[in-house]
């Protein structure tokens, strides 16, 4: 399987394209007003308990108040609030947990009234970012994650991935941290760590480090609600989580973020520093690659899949509903138990593909055609299940009940992606009529005078179709050189294909829309 990814930057945020055999199958927006990222550490303050639910409130600077519960406090929340007094208090020098002597384990069963109270502070880690109505969900377990290895504080206990199976390999890893890790610290191995050595295991673990010891450097004199320490972009996180040698090129679309990017897989991984390279082509990057098609089709309410059968999804509060439709695909009577085996298949890899895609989150019901042989069910379900374990999300799928419903629990920690593929029509407003073309000419030179001659703008750039694109630009004596000769400047002229026929925009010289 051949894999890539494409991050496209522009002035609003990051979107990052994940490729499996030229097909998208992970999309990821960072927007740069994103200040609740999951991993995030805010320095918080209880503002309400709740025994009823046994969850606390807390403030950490969001419209509404975050949500913590008791299960997510951890083990070890007492030795965490004796680590916050001390060093607000500023009574104890020293970053790293020696000389702390930890308080026994909170009772699994307990209340959290009897370890929480209004007004005191706790740092808390996001566990899941803000979603539809609700605040972000909190957990005051820290964790610190890096490439190999997860770093976790007020623990002494190594554990290594499940996936790693070798018990030679899953003893040497033990071996390895346990000579290098400091004391009161555990550590968690990850499953790209098979097969690494000491210096690299060290390097990332040292790293890990370092982010604690900066984190409680910024304690003291952090204001409450507010971010002691914040987890890297998301293009550095997916990349640190899912970079391995399968992957070909990361294709990046601006010199800044390709610098940033570069110096990281160097730093991660040296010998996968040449896989990153700078797209230098004129047209989008999305569009070169094709992957500003596959979101208009992917998304969307129907989804046609290639045989001409087709899902149709639907979102509500509580959970996702996907029902396959055969549509126009036909087959003989006798041959009817079949069919429905192949477009079930069919239509469980979109699935797949889809959840991932929007990263949809909680509970998804799927309605499978009905099938009357036993083995084709299992079949069915054998198939999901084998293909769901790409997602790296954690999930349940259970087997397909009486009514031939699948039911899929899939971990949420962001809002689900959601583009609309079908809108009122900008053109017209959703009447039916546009302004007539002739005047649109007369429009653009409009604007264009006030931004040259009021607004003094230089190195305006216009973006409309691509016909009138070519009005503008054809010819000798075409448009372009006239405005240059009437201006005193070049203006360029771009084609958007994305645009209606009487769209129009000017971009600055600084690569942002000029509003008129």
């Amino acid at each position: 399987m051949v894999k890539e990814l494409i991050i496209n930057s522009t002035p609003t945020g990051v979107t990052i394209a994940l490729i499996e055999d030229k097909q998208l199958v992970e999309l990821h927006k960072e927007q740069i007003n994103n200040n609740y990222a999951v991993g995030d550490i805010y320095l918080g303050r209880i503002k309400k308990i709740m025994p009823g639910l046994n969850a606390a409130f807390v403030d950490v600077g969001y419209e509404k108040d975050a949500f913590l519960h008791y299960f997510d406090l951890g083990p070890q929340v007492q030795s965490l609030i004796k680590l916050t007094k001390i060093k607000r208090n500023g009574s104890v020098t020293g970053t790293l947990l020696d000389n702390l002597k930890l308080e026994a384990d909170i009772n699994k069963a307990g209340k959290i009234s009897d370890v929480l109270a209004k007004n005191m502070l706790l740092p808390v880690q996001i566990a899941k970012e803000p979603i539809s109505t609700k605040g972000p969900r909190l957990s005051s377990d820290i964790s610190i994650a890096g490439r190999y290895v997860v770093l976790v504080p007020f623990s002494n206990t190594i554990s290594v991935s499940k996936k790693i199976k070798s018990n030679t390999e899953r003893n040497r890893l033990k071996k390895i941290i346990e000579s290098i890790k400091p004391q009161n610290f555990g550590v968690i191995i990850r499953t790209v760590s098979e097969g690494r050595g000491v210096a690299e295991m060290q390097k990332d673990l040292l790293d890990l480090i370092a982010k604690w010891e900066n984190f409680i450097k910024k304690m003291p004199s952090t204001e409450p609600a507010k971010r002691v320490w914040g987890e890297m972009d998301r293009s550095s996180t997916l990349i640190r989580d899912i970079l391995n040698p399968d992957f070909t090129n990361v294709y990046v679309s601006t010199p800044e973020l390709y610098d940033d990017i570069r110096s990281y897989v160097h730093d991660i991984s040296p010998e996968m520093e040449k896989i990153v390279k700078l797209y230098k082509q004129k047209e989008p990057i999305f569009e070169h690659f094709g992957i500003e098609k596959q979101i208009k089709n992917a998304f969307g309410k129907t989804v046609n899949l290639p045989g001409g059968s087709y899902l149709v999804v639907e979102h509500t509060e509580a959970l996702h509903v996907i029902d396959v439709n055969s549509g126009n695909r036909t087959a003989s009577k006798e041959n009817q138990e079949e069919n429905a085996l192949q477009v079930n298949k069919e239509a469980a890899k979109e699935i797949a593909r889809q959840l991932r895609l929007r990263d949809m989150g909680g509970i998804v019901v799927i309605d499978f055609i009905d099938m009357h042989k036993p083995t084709n069910r299992k079949m069915l379900f054998d198939y999901l299940r084998e293909l769901m374990l790409l997602d790296r999300a954690k999930h349940t799928i259970l087997p397909p009940s009486k009514f031939g419903l699948v039911q899929i629990t899939r971990q949420r920690v962001r809002p689900e992606m959601n583009i609309v593929t079908v809108e009122k029509c900008p053109a017209c407003g959703g009447t039916g009529e546009i302004k007539a073309s002739i005047v649109l000419m007369d429009d653009i030179e409009n604007n264009l005078n006030y931004i040259l001659r009021e607004q003094n703008e230089k190195g305006v750039t216009l973006c409309v179709h691509p016909y009138i694109e070519a009005y503008i630009t054809k010819g000798i004596f075409n448009l372009q050189r006239r405005w240059y000769f009437k201006y005193g400047q070049w203006v360029k002229v771009k084609a958007q294909s994305s645009y209606y026929l009487n769209e129009f925009h000017f971009i600055s010289s600084k690569d942002e829309e000029i509003k008129l």
